[in-house]
C-alpha cells in the first residue's frame, strides 16, 4: 500500500509511549497497534485529529505517500 502510517516516527521523536498515547486519545492500545503496524485500510478524521491534539502535530506528520503508478490501476 502506498501509504503508510509514521506514527512510530512521531511517538520516538516526542518521547511517548504507544500505551500513553493510546489512553490520552481514547483508544485501545489494539486499535493503536494495528494502525501503527499499517494494518488499517481507513481511520476516522475524529480519530486522526485527537492524534494530531495530543501529539501536537499534522496529520502529514502521522502518514507518508509513496508513489506508485499503479495506483490509477482499478482493483
Amino acid at each position: 500500500m502506498p501509504v503508510q502510517v509514521t506514527l512510530d516516527d512521531v511517538l520516538r521523536k516526542r518521547g511517548l509511549s504507544g500505551k500513553e498515547v493510546a489512553q490520552r486519545v481514547g483508544l485501545s492500545e489494539t486499535q493503536l497497534s494495528l494502525f501503527r503496524s499499517n494494518k488499517v485500510r481507513g481511520i476516522r478524521f475524529a480519530t486522526l485529529a485527537r492524534l494530531c491534539l495530543v501529539l501536537e502535530c499534522e496529520p502529514g506528520e502521522l502518514l507518508a505517500y509513496a508513489r506508485d503508478p499503479d495506483d490509477l490501476r482499478s482493483s
